[in-house]
């Protein structure tokens, strides 16, 4: 407690806590001066009563101000001992809600008015060694208890400040994990969903521009929007289940059916749709690759044909794929731009979260536009032997 700990108490508090002490020390001042007019001369009564109200007047002043008044009360405790009682409270109030070297001053001031006041006043049936070394004790104690009521009101508001402080780390983690968890959701409904609604979007405007196409051909655009949707509920339904699990694996662990081995399905889905896409596969038939890594690859070629089919409708795209275990997996998609394409060559939410969705498995992604205004996108995974 630092040394203005008093002062910052309202007005009614400190006309409480004097009221209360006066009283407390009122009774021990009245119990000492009854004492002292049964053994002291008449002379000295009055002395005694008259620095009885004045002991009983310092109170306030050592609530108020303590060292002042803690160093008035030892200097006329030097006088008489109906003093002692406020000279006693002055140490113990001091220690209590000071430094100690000020408390530590006035226990001094104290035992040395004692000191006075015992070679002056003497006790007849204690000799004056003894009681200068019983008040010195007194002081000593009242001095330790204050300075350890001290000690430990800091150490209840330290403990009391530091549980805060967890509560609001906690709460501050808690902020964290559900914005964390807010991420992950759009992440996961963006990957799942986009391809599905494009796909019904290119279709479904094959189908609105061109009334007069073959029959055939409209019914493979209706089954491209049938399955489109079909899927899209499935794999919502995924996403959900993934969501709602223990989250004991990684979020960008693949549930069954979106890995790399069914890249050739998106790839004909696509098509189907009426994008035009050349694959350069050397990887040939499905290879053993790590789940996470899998799983990162899809939602890369997923995220790269979308955004070709938003953004640069009509336009073919070409999807490299190439790698070894130990060199790492590389995929690499490009196609032309078209002029109203505006934000082709800027990092959209999808490309970000493709950004994040690489790191967390140790890979990169970039993307660019070169001088021929063709869109380039390229991913390196890890690919471990």
């Amino acid at each position: 407690m630092d040394a203005a700990t008093c002062e910052v108490k309202p007005p009614r508090t400190w006309r409480s806590v004097v009221v209360v002490t006066t009283v407390a020390i009122g009774v021990l001042v009245a119990t000492v001066l009854w004492s002292a007019t049964r053994s002291s001369s008449a002379g000295l009564v009055g002395v005694d009563v008259a620095l009885a109200v004045a002991a009983l007047a310092l109170v306030s002043v050592v609530v108020r101000r303590p060292q002042v008044g803690g160093v008035l009360a030892g200097v006329l405790v030097a006088l008489s001992p109906v003093v002692t009682p406020v000279a006693s409270f002055a140490v113990l109030f001091i220690a209590r809600n000071r430094p100690f070297r000020r408390a530590a001053a006035v226990a001094v001031v104290g035992v040395a008015g004692e000191a006075v006041q015992a070679f002056w006043r003497p006790v007849p049936s204690l000799p004056y060694g003894w009681r200068l070394v019983l008040m010195t004790v007194a002081y000593a104690a009242l001095l330790g208890w204050g300075t350890w009521a001290q000690a430990r009101s800091a150490l209840v508001a330290a403990l009391r400040d530091r549980a805060r402080r967890a509560e609001q780390e906690q709460e501050r983690r808690v902020d964290e994990a559900r914005a964390a968890e807010r991420n992950r959701i759009a992440r996961e409904m963006h990957d799942v969903l986009a391809h599905r609604l494009s796909l019904l979007a290119a279709a479904a405007g094959a189908m609105e521009y061109r009334p007069d196409a073959p029959p055939e051909r409209l019914s493979a655009a209706a089954g491209v929007i049938r399955a489109s949707a079909h899927h899209a509920l499935d794999e919502l339904r995924e996403v959900i289940t993934l969501l709602r699990s223990d989250d004991t694996e990684s979020p960008t662990d693949a549930p069954p059916g979106q890995t790399l081995a069914d890249l050739p399905r998106l790839v004909d889905e696509a098509r189907a749709a009426g994008q035009h896409i050349e694959v350069d596969d050397p990887l040939g038939p499905p290879v053993e690759i790590p789940p996470t890594v899998g799983r990162t690859a899809y939602r890369i070629a997923q995220e790269a044909l979308t955004n070709a089919r938003k953004h640069a409708a009509g336009q073919p795209v070409r999807l490299v794929l190439g790698g070894a275990p130990g060199s790492g997996l590389s995929i690499a998609v490009s196609n032309p731009t078209t002029p109203d394409s505006g934000a082709t060559g800027n990092a959209g939410t999808g490309l970000i979260g493709l950004a994040e969705r690489a790191a967390l498995t140790g890979g990169r992604v970039a993307h660019h536009v070169d001088a021929a205004g063709r869109f380039h996108l390229t991913a390196w995974l890890p690919w471990p032997t």
